[in-house]
């Protein structure tokens, strides 16, 4: 069985960031998991987040609404708006973990140095998937306003 071609978007649909990204699939349903998976691993810290320090409790919570809304938007509207929201969400969430490792929040400095929480290797992963997925729409972003 021959495979089939999937035709280039036109360089009007790119413009218009109407491109549906069919030909990028993979790389959609990766960062779609990805973004589930930073959802889920904020989810499963957010009780101790809401006991130690509360305020990055709440933190947590729009980060799981906004993972989740964007990893449904992936799958029904993948376009670049959707693409540059997921990468930026996603490097905000790693250098927020990194900040939390090096100098510590507010009334948070009780991780400082403290690299090797599961929870965290496992978010900087799943991040750092997310914003390297992104990176063409980024690179897309910076040829439309060049």
């Amino acid at each position: 069985m021959a495979a089939q071609k999937t035709a280039l978007p036109s360089m009007e649909a790119v413009a218009t960031n109407s491109v549906s990204y069919q030909d990028a699939s993979p790389r959609r349903a990766v960062a779609t998991i990805g973004l589930l998976g930073v959802a889920l691993i904020h989810l499963i810290d957010l009780p101790g987040k809401m006991e130690e320090t509360p305020y990055l409790g709440v933190a947590f919570i729009g980060v799981v609404i906004a993972s989740l809304l964007l990893a449904g938007g992936l799958v029904v509207r993948p376009d670049r708006t959707v693409w540059l929201a997921a990468g930026a969400l996603a490097a905000a969430v790693f250098v927020g973990y990194v900040i939390s490792r090096t100098t510590g929040l507010p009334a948070a400095t009780e991780d400082i140095g403290n690299w090797r929480e599961p929870l965290g290797l496992a978010s900087l992963f799943v991040e750092g998937t997310v914003v390297l997925l992104a990176l063409p729409a980024v690179r897309r972003a910076g040829r439309a306003f060049a």
